[in-house]
């Protein structure tokens, strides 16, 4: 059933460190466009351990959760009901609390991928890379069942991280190419090329970019631009940032939670920009 705009609401990230999450502007941002004025959304620090007895504790006034590190596995167990979304990376970061009492769980990261992408025309691509093998990686892997059609390569560091990444191929039904880092440079030439990196990680490869450059999907939203990002818009390719994964995965929830579709996408970005400027202007005053 769809929210009343009067009914009051809670709703809250949680995670840990929990302190620059972008989440309470977007959601935020969401209900006061959507007119929710009873609607609230917070942060709280939790980290695994205390995870349980927090939402054991909620009331009924609560509509919704978004989890980030490290509790994205972590909730599963508390769970009534998974998506299949979710259960194919073994990963939540949405949960629902319904009506009855019920706790649903999904991820919205893989369907918001597949949406920043469409948003800048990427529908389908013949082969991606990708840069990295940590967590977002299972969940880039999972969004690229979508959109390619072809091969996929994953550059990593180590044989642990290239066994992880077989892992999940298997578990996705992909068949994945496992690349050294040393050769990242040539991951620059594939028509979609997904960095999962941390911040500094792919600095290296700017110098790489070639002079026609696809499609570059930098899951990284702070600091912006990276160098890889900087260098493949001066170069006329087209980019994805981390902040268009934020939103469009944080639109999903807000549709989710609220019962209310289409959420204000724009109103959204736009409250993610001004944070993440004036963030910018506060590190450098």
């Amino acid at each position: 059933m769809p929210a009343r705009a009067t009914d009051a609401r809670r709703a809250a990230v949680l995670g840990s460190p929990i302190v620059h999450s972008l989440s309470p502007v977007l959601h935020r941002a969401a209900y006061e466009a959507m007119e929710l004025t009873g609607w609230t959304y917070d942060r709280f620090d939790v980290d695994e351990e205390a995870l349980p007895s927090f939402v054991a504790g909620l009331g009924a006034e609560w509509a919704g959760l978004s989890l980030t590190m490290p509790l994205k596995r972590a909730v599963i167990p508390l769970l009534d009901e998974i998506s299949e979304t979710a259960a194919s990376v073994e990963a939540v970061n949405t949960l629902v609390f319904t009506e009855d009492g019920r706790r649903l769980g999904d991820n919205t990261d893989i369907p918001g991928m597949v949406a920043a992408l469409r948003e800048r025309g990427v529908e389908q691509v013949d082969s991606a890379a990708i840069l990295g093998a940590g967590a977002t990686a299972s969940s880039a892997l999972a969004a690229l069942t979508r959109v390619c059609t072809g091969e996929i390569v994953a550059y990593v560091r180590s044989a642990a991280r290239a066994a992880e990444m077989r892992q999940w191929g298997e578990r996705l039904d992909v068949e994945v190419r496992i690349a050294d880092w040393a050769d990242a440079a040539d991951a620059l030439r594939f028509p979609l090329v997904v960095a999962t990196t941390p911040a500094g990680a792919t600095d290296a490869l700017a110098a790489a970019v070639p002079e026609r450059p696809a499609t570059l999907f930098d899951v990284l939203y702070d600091p912006w631009p990276t160098e890889l990002a900087a260098r493949w818009s001066m170069f006329g390719g087209a980019v994805v940032s981390g902040l268009d994964l934020l939103v469009h995965q944080a639109v999903l929830q807000v549709e989710q939670m609220t019962g209310r579709v289409p959420a204000p996408v724009e109103a959204m970005r736009k409250a993610g920009e001004h944070a993440l400027a004036s963030r910018g202007a506060s590190h450098h005053s």
